[in-house]
């Protein structure tokens, strides 16, 4: 009882303070020499409940939390599938004239970093349609991989939706469908959350990433975005060869995500280089 107790202290005093988290995460920080802006399309953040002990043998539990939330009636942990279109990928001051254009699907678990207290992100890892991808596994073994996209997207700015929605990524590492219906209602509060600064700043706000380098070291980078304006999504059709090879998801479950946000603009800025964690 005392547990559930200091989980729902924890959970209001969480919401008292989510706003000013979210003021102090909207602030960034001072670009560094190799920081990277990019203009992202076509975003969406496919969110999926299920029992944290399945999660928990793929993070390090000796540094994260597995948050759970009261979803369905159940307490269940949240992960989610994140593609999007880098328009003009570039470094800020080294050659910002060179830009990339190319697809890219992040794979991520909600955590929280016992060290800070603060919510966060772990990444299984990242999918990316150009070959910077080999470059940055060369630097820094960041996990990403390389992947073939093809996307057929058309936001109507009129309606402010989308009239459809459909990527396709070719990859060994992480092959995906994804086929979302745009239902142009704005951003609700879903199960499992008491507040939008609380939902915003746990799923759509999580700016420290964390992730096993290819060296298999901890490894972590930081982001900065804005606010972002939201629709709601449905599923059509949704398919994540990843969750399906860790056993975390079986094609049924796929297509019933706990939530889909759809975002057709939103401005990134990447904080480089990554940085081995300390233990």
């Amino acid at each position: 009882m005392g547990d559930i107790i200091d989980r729902i202290i924890d959970r209001k005093s969480m919401n008292a303070s989510a706003r000013d988290i979210l003021n102090q995460r909207l602030q960034g920080r001072t670009n560094g020499p190799i920081d990277v802006h990019t203009l992202l399309l076509h975003f969406a953040l496919i969110n999926y409940a299920l029992p944290q002990e399945q999660l928990a043998q793929y993070i390090p539990t000796d540094r994260f939390d597995i948050p759970e939330f009261n979803i369905g009636g159940q307490r269940l942990a949240l992960m989610s599938a994140v593609p999007f279109v880098d328009v003009d990928f570039h470094f800020i001051h080294l050659f910002p004239f060179l830009k990339f254009r190319f697809g890219q699907t992040n794979y991520r678990v909600y955590v929280v970093d016992r060290k800070t207290g603060q919510h966060s992100a772990w990444f299984f890892g990242t999918t990316l349609g150009s070959p910077l991808v080999h470059m940055a596994r060369a630097l820094w073994q960041i996990p990403w991989h390389y992947a073939r996209y093809q996307f057929d997207c058309h936001y109507n700015a009129q309606a402010k939706r989308y009239d459809h929605y459909r990527y396709e990524v070719n990859s060994d590492w992480g092959q995906a469908e994804v086929e979302l219906e745009d239902t142009g209602e704005p951003l609700t509060l879903v199960d499992g959350f008491t507040s939008y600064d609380e939902l915003k700043l746990i799923l759509t706000h999580p700016v420290n990433g964390y992730f096993h380098r290819l060296d298999g070291k901890p490894g972590s980078y930081s982001i900065w975005h804005p606010e972002m304006g939201l629709t709601m999504g449905r599923a059509r059709r949704l398919y994540f060869g990843l969750y399906e090879k860790l056993g975390l998801l079986t094609k049924e479950e796929m297509g019933h995500p706990h939530s889909i946000f759809m975002c057709p603009e939103i401005e990134f800025k990447v904080y480089l280089p990554p940085r081995k964690l300390s233990e």
